[in-house]
């Protein structure tokens, strides 16, 4: 991780949504980003036995799963991410603290910063450590963000009607590596109203995903809008047919499950002329326990640290090699 505002374009934060397990985990949702979750087809095994409980269930409990994940935000990681748009990409580090995400931009096109592009990162780093306002500001909304994912999640059980359709293998990028996960199909529930503007999007869109029966977590949402999909009777705007989102998350290794990668092109309207489009591709690595209990001055200490530790290792790789004396 996104669903930003419902959608609402400039909604994407940069932030990842991580569900982890419900005995201790965080939550760090990008804003819409998690209300779907990924895909990508792998090989189907016809030896696995689809299981007894009825879909619709085993869906109800996942989500019941990741909801209790969600709200531990005990734990926190470091990670990295790559975001491609038609613009280029971007690769940033961040790190989960107590007081909001710390981001920092590292490199444009796969390139490293300028020294302008630098100074600028660390000033509106120090910016937001000087101003004790405009971190609380930060934080309230990226509890907002969170809060509007986990409106949508709590409503997947309802919104959709499920069936089985076959299994695929995890790997590193989605699941567990080795792990049976069971893919299921959904569509729209006819019956479903929904309760705001936020969940109406819902009532468009159709797709896979696929989950741990054993862990009982999401390990991928792929969603295609298979119609026009209007928010607030078309007043406040709508968002195109042949839309596409993708999300897919993974364990971690370290007891908790997090996102590693996520897709959307997505394009509308808002507000009858401000036109929405929105095409990205991000995927998320080189996750790092760090402490718990992290202040955000802490965090971006971290992020210096692990940006002077990749710039010394790209410039002892840009060395020529030395010539062994004859």
């Amino acid at each position: 991780m996104p669903f930003s505002q419902l959608f609402v374009p400039a909604c994407y934060t940069k932030r990842k949504v991580l569900f982890r397990n419900a005995s201790r985990a965080q939550a760090c949702l990008p804003f819409w980003c998690v209300v779907f979750l990924v895909t990508s087809a792998v090989a189907q095994s016809p030896e696995s036995k689809l299981p007894q409980i009825p879909a619709d269930d085993l869906v109800r409990e996942t989500i019941a799963q990741e909801m209790a994940a969600a709200n531990d935000t005990e734990i926190k990681h470091m990670f990295r991410s790559r975001k491609q748009t038609p613009r280029g990409t971007q690769t940033r580090i961040y790190v989960e603290t107590n007081d909001a995400m710390a981001g920092m931009l590292v490199a444009v096109n796969d390139q490293p910063l300028s020294a302008q592009q630098k100074q600028a990162e660390e000033g509106h780093l120090a910016w937001l450590m000087s101003n004790p306002d405009q971190l609380r500001k930060k934080r309230a909304r990226e509890k907002e963000d969170t809060a509007r994912t986990l409106q949508i999640l709590r409503a997947l059980p309802d919104a959709f009607r499920y069936q089985y359709d076959g299994v695929e293998a995890g790997n590193a990028e989605r699941g567990r590596p080795g792990e049976e996960l069971l893919r299921l199909k959904f569509t729209p529930n006819p019956s479903y109203s929904p309760p705001s503007h936020v969940e109406q999007v819902l009532e468009g869109m159709q797709g896979t995903l696929l989950i741990d029966p054993s862990a009982h977590r999401l390990a991928l949402i792929d969603g295609t809008l298979f119609r026009d999909v209007s928010f607030g009777w078309g007043i406040i705007g709508h968002l195109d047919k042949g839309g596409h989102f993708r999300v897919q998350q993974a364990d971690l290794g370290d007891g908790c499950w997090g996102m590693t990668g996520m897709g959307l092109k997505m394009t509308g309207k808002i507000l009858f002329f401000k036109g929405i489009s929105i095409i990205s591709d991000e995927t998320l690595s080189d996750f790092q326990r760090v402490p718990d209990n992290l202040p955000f001055a802490k965090g971006v200490e971290l992020l210096r640290s692990e940006q002077q530790k990749s710039a010394h290792l790209r410039e002892s790789e840009a060395l020529p090699a030395q010539k062994t004396p004859q």
